[in-house]
């Protein structure tokens, strides 16, 4: 294969893996009229129409579908045996794809940007915060970041983080109003706060447990949103009462009265946060390294290597 042809079907396979012209030049670090050029080079030369494109999506043809199960597994196995010469030798360098949530990106990996750069000032950290559910392996990236109950499946993961409590709270303000429920069952009766996955969109259901007794519902309410930054000034401009997890903000608000909890004795706790990579791609030193940094691991001697 010449050097062309390999580089048109890598151009193809990152079009259909990213389904979006625009993020698969982001990934090549290409435009995306020079990444056009190339796929009309790659179906010309072929004699066939690969992809369908629109003005908001593109998809492969029946055709571009069957050279994309031949020609994918292929390159993958090629970028994986790269990456294993890559890791034979002692220096770290590269890029690091992460996909990650927006409270790991904020907890874990923002404090230590600093101290991952000194230790291996050669490596690229590429991060996207995305709280969806993103194909980790099927959008190029090297690892991803995720509460454990939601991790992919054929996935290694690394826990990051201990269990983390889902605490339900309200403003003293709402409770002083609606009152304080003391069951579950109660809530059908208030005004709840809902979070959509992002992605899926679908609405999070509340699970409780008390006494090995586990009740989940999903209550109605005034506000329905996929981000923090809404669902939790919502609670604290009363507009109801919230199931989340005990963040900054949550636990700031707590301590100085601000928000109150309730069905205390009903919350349960959820997996922490872990870093999972695909169990059948060799693992990167530089994402050996990035593991080592987030569990706070000596870099020094790393580092130096």
């Amino acid at each position: 294969m010449r050097g062309a042809e390999f580089a048109e079907l890598k151009a193809f396979v990152a079009i259909v893996d990213r389904a979006s012209f625009a993020r698969a030049a982001d990934h090549l670090g290409l435009s995306a009229s020079a990444l056009s050029q190339i796929i009309r080079q790659l179906e010309g030369r072929l004699g066939v129409r690969l992809l369908n494109r629109t003005t908001r999506s593109v998809s492969p043809t029946e055709t571009g579908k069957r050279l994309h199960e031949r020609v994918s597994p292929m390159l993958r196995e090629m970028d994986d045996a790269v990456a294993q010469a890559v890791g034979e030798s002692s220096r770290i360098a590269g890029t690091l794809r992460i996909n990650t949530l927006s409270m790991a990106a904020k907890k874990l990996i923002a404090p230590r940007l600093g101290r991952f750069h000194a230790a291996y000032p050669h490596v690229v950290l590429d991060i996207v915060v995305d709280d969806g559910l993103t194909d980790i392996a099927g959008d190029g990236f090297d690892a991803g970041i995720r509460i454990g109950a939601r991790l992919q499946q054929d996935m290694i993961a690394v826990r990051l983080t201990p269990d983390v409590e889902l605490l339900a709270v309200a403003s003293p303000e709402y409770l002083a109003k609606h009152g304080e429920p003391k069951e579950p069952a109660d809530l059908q009766h208030h005004w709840c706060i809902n979070w959509r996955f992002p992605g899926s969109g679908k609405i999070a259901g509340w699970e409780f447990r008390k006494k090995g007794k586990t009740v989940e519902v999903v209550p109605a309410g005034a506000v329905i949103a996929n981000h923090q930054d809404i669902v939790v000034p919502a609670a604290l401009q009363g507009l109801g009462i919230f199931y989340a997890y005990n963040d900054d903000g949550i636990a700031e608000a707590l301590l100085d009265g601000r928000l109150k909890r309730v069905l205390t004795d009903w919350s349960v706790a959820v997996p922490g946060l872990h870093l999972y990579y695909s169990s059948r791609r060799h693992v990167l030193p530089t994402l050996r390294a990035f593991i080592d940094c987030l569990l706070d691991r000596d870099l020094d001697s790393l580092g130096s290597a």
